[in-house]
């Protein structure tokens, strides 16, 4: 069986505000993708690299991504929906990935994303019957608010993970998921695969691996890359 990576980037990202993608927003000199290949294309047990983007997109042809070549698929199947465009992404990668090979779906605004965090889920992951996600348990107090935007009540936080990305299932389980559920009612895989009573398992992330969701995560995303560069060269 091999791993494969499908990096969603078809979307718009509106509540950043920017006049660009999100996806293609300056990072340390490089779109803000750039990060997000590179990481998943030094991961020695990742076979290919699907990019998912917008049928119109006009902004990834713009860059040079020779150095990832050997693995980098890009696929301009985006849909209407994070589910629809997962959807496309199998459908097109159909002559190229077996039924029972995993496929990591990760955002391509997660730049900050770690070869360990990586590696984790794969060994947490790989002889599991379902597939997992990486997630972070929930630390911070949980309130409720009202229509008026006060508190109604404290809710309880335990056995509660924040989910990131990557989501790992096999390639079958993943196209049979996504055929049976309405791609409205999920936001990310793992609740797919859920929708057919499935329990994927949670296997432990990294806190440096944000969504970069609004301006102020592109400096949060940017320190966390400057750090991480400092530990490589130090290490």
């Amino acid at each position: 069986m091999s791993n494969y990576a499908m990096i969603l980037a078809a979307g718009g990202g509106l509540r950043m505000g920017a006049n660009v993608p999100k996806q293609y927003l300056p990072l340390l000199n490089k779109p803000l993708i750039f990060h997000t290949i590179d990481v998943l294309s030094k991961h020695p047990l990742i076979d290919k690299i699907f990019v998912l983007l917008s049928p119109i997109d006009t902004y990834f042809n713009n860059y040079n991504w020779r150095e990832f070549e050997h693995k980098l698929i890009p696929l301009f199947c985006g849909g209407n929906t994070r589910a629809e465009t997962v959807l496309n992404g199998l459908n097109g990668a159909k002559n190229i990935i077996s039924a029972e090979d995993w496929v990591l779906v990760h955002d391509a605004v997660r730049p900050c994303l770690d070869l360990g965090s990586v590696t984790r889920l794969i060994e947490g992951v790989q002889n599991d019957e379902v597939g997992g996600i990486l997630a972070l348990p929930v630390v911070d107090t949980l309130k409720r608010a009202g229509l008026d935007g006060r508190i109604i009540s404290t809710q309880p936080r335990d056995h509660l993970w924040r989910a990131q990305t990557p989501q790992m299932f096999r390639y079958k389980l993943l196209i049979d998921a996504h055929l049976a559920v309405d791609p409205k009612t999920v936001t990310d895989e793992a609740g797919t695969i859920e929708q057919l009573g499935y329990t994927p398992k949670l296997v432990m992330g990294n806190e440096h691996n944000i969504k970069v969701t609004y301006p102020d995560d592109l400096i949060v995303a940017e320190n966390n890359l400057e750090r991480r560069k400092i530990t490589d060269n130090y290490n």
